[in-house]
């Protein structure tokens, strides 16, 4: 019985440290990443302009330069780790990496097992067709085939949006939006629903003859995800963040991604 009595308490004292906290229910996030030197986002590298790949291969965006930026000045080194989307919840409760910070959208179930900074850029959940295409609203739509990336708010978007999605023939999902869009050119699909920012950057970069739906699906925020109790880290990324915004570098690295300062940091 003694042996058992132990081994649980063992149990137990693992079972807080995993989930971020100690025994006495510290909040040692932010330690933990300073003493480590390092900060791990999690990220869609095939995401533009938030987060991808450029010719080199190398992996950039305007969410890379915002977090190069925050971990200069918290003093740590930026490792990039791409992630599965469909599985970015476990990669990030396994602790493979310390947030979710790529387009990331912020909903209510999200925010109920997360920890969000607050929303650092608008956002809306779009329709992409052939600039051909017949399709005018979402109505004319109807019995087509949507595309649209596996485990992404466009998803979410579309299940609550319950008479639009049952007016369709079918639902293709993919594993990114690049190949959704690639499939929508091939004529595989008529549609792809999608983040409205990465829809103008892909149309814009790509010079595919798209074009975007006027009616959205729904509109959104961005946000940076972080284990549930990781409050102290998030509250730092935050401040750095809010002092970015002040002193102009945000608008700088916005407009160098979107020509203008469309951040609502400290805003």
């Amino acid at each position: 019985m003694k042996r058992l009595t132990v081994c649980l308490c063992l149990l137990s004292a693992a079972a807080l440290l995993f989930a971020g906290g100690s025994q006495d229910g510290t909040d040692n996030s932010l330690n933990d990443v300073l003493e480590k030197g390092t900060f791990i986002m999690g990220l869609d590298d095939s995401f533009p302009p938030m987060g991808f790949r450029n010719d080199d291969n190398e992996i950039v965006g305007y969410d890379v330069d915002l977090a190069r930026e925050v971990c200069r000045r918290m003093g740590v080194e930026l490792v990039l780790q791409p992630v599965d989307w469909a599985a970015k919840e476990m990669e990030l409760n396994t602790k493979k990496i310390d947030c979710i910070w790529n387009g990331f959208t912020m909903t209510p179930e999200r925010e109920e097992a997360m920890c969000f900074s607050k929303p650092y850029l608008r956002n809306a959940q779009v329709v992409v067709v052939r600039a051909d295409s017949p399709y005018q609203t979402l109505a004319d739509l109807a019995g087509t085939t949507v595309g649209l990336q596996a485990g992404s708010s466009a998803q979410e978007a579309l299940d609550s949006a319950a008479d639009f999605k049952a007016s369709l023939a079918e639902v293709a999902e993919f594993k990114d939006n690049l190949t959704a869009l690639l499939d929508l050119e091939l004529r595989g699909i008529d549609a792809v629903v999608m983040d409205l920012l990465v829809a103008n950057d892909s149309i814009r970069r790509s010079g595919k003859d798209f074009r975007i739906l006027d009616e959205s699906l729904a509109p959104e925020n961005y946000g940076i995800g972080f284990r549930k109790n990781d409050v102290a880290l998030m509250s730092r990324v935050q401040e750095i963040l809010e002092e970015m915004a002040a002193d102009g570098t945000v608008a700088q690295i916005a407009g160098e991604w979107f020509g203008a300062d469309i951040s609502v940091i400290g805003k």
